[in-house]
């Protein structure tokens, strides 16, 4: 079963000009994380503006993708959708396809309580045979995924192998590892108002979930890292340190609005966002560009492809 660790980075969906899925620039983007060293990856997540996609859409991301990519770095996608049947069926199709790995969520809206939510993860989980993980976000599903049931889910299924973690609570993330014994592995947001990459590497957890590393991949790579000895340990703080502000940046709006207009500054394939998204503009899209080029990103990972 794959052991997860270090950046696993959360991936835009490039589209072209006339709004068609770019897929040129998804080995664009792909190659450059392998090169500075991403150790996975997740695509059809938040972001990749994957509620705007077809159905059709995305089984055809899925299908090119893991040409792409495989046997070069593993791959994740998301099999999240509105029904347990639908997700089912998704996560099912990926796993013919050949992933190496889903992402399962709540379904959102129906704020279900925590017998419904065991009842969801335990049918998607046990439907496949592939490794699989849940993504734990209450601010946009509604319902936190409590430590009690990730422990009866890891305790029935072998494959559930990821806690990706997305909300400030400190107890969550201890009570996973405690409870679990490392068996699922916690892997967090890099949303700086939760700032839990620190805490989650300090209890135990194995890196990052991250959408820093589109734009700085190799020092996400570096500080994502788990903590194996003390000269890691300060590495990490130093170099989430440097880079909190520009997190800062990276978030001012919801994925993936600022992380395609960085790419587009750096000259590399974001493409457009797909409405009901709007173009990041002005003065805010002014300041990141001047962040990027005083802190040497646009030096260091410019490129026109």
């Amino acid at each position: 079963m794959i052991q997860l660790s270090g950046s696993f980075v959360a991936m835009p969906t490039p589209f072209t000009s006339d709004n068609k899925i770019d897929y040129t620039g998804f080995s664009t983007l792909i190659d450059r994380q392998i090169r500075y060293g991403t150790t996975q990856l997740f695509v059809l997540g938040s972001a990749g503006e994957v509620t705007l996609l077809t159905i059709e859409e995305k089984k055809q991301i899925v299908h090119e993708v893991i040409k792409m990519t495989q046997g070069r770095i593993p791959v994740f996608f998301s099999a999240a959708s509105f029904t347990t049947d639908q997700s089912i069926e998704f996560a099912q199709y990926c796993e013919k396809e050949g992933a190496d790995g889903v992402i399962f969520t709540v379904p959102p809206y129906v704020l279900i309580p925590q017998t419904s939510v065991f009842a969801h993860f335990d049918a998607c989980m046990g439907s496949i045979g592939i490794p699989c993980g849940i993504y734990n976000n209450p601010s946009r599903l509604g319902v936190t995924v409590t430590p009690e049931t990730i422990k009866k889910l890891s305790d029935l299924h072998s494959n559930f192998v990821l806690d990706k973690e997305a909300m400030p609570n400190v107890e969550q993330l201890v009570q996973v590892q405690r409870l679990c014994e490392g068996k699922v592995k916690i892997m967090c947001c890099d949303y700086p108002k939760y700032s839990i990459v620190l805490p989650t590497l300090a209890v135990g957890g194995t890196g990052t979930a991250n959408i820093g590393g589109n734009i700085i991949p190799e020092e996400v790579a570096l500080y994502s890292r788990p903590w194996t000895d003390f000269e890691r340990v300060e590495t990490s703080r130093t170099e989430y340190f440097k880079w909190f502000p520009l997190l800062q940046q990276l978030y001012t709006f919801s994925n993936p609005i600022v992380i395609k207009a960085a790419l587009e500054i750096l000259g590399l394939p974001g493409g457009h966002l797909r409405k009901p998204y709007q173009e990041y503009v002005g003065h805010h899209r002014d300041e990141l560009e001047k962040m990027m080029g005083e802190m040497g990103v646009i030096d260091k990972y410019g490129a026109r492809y």
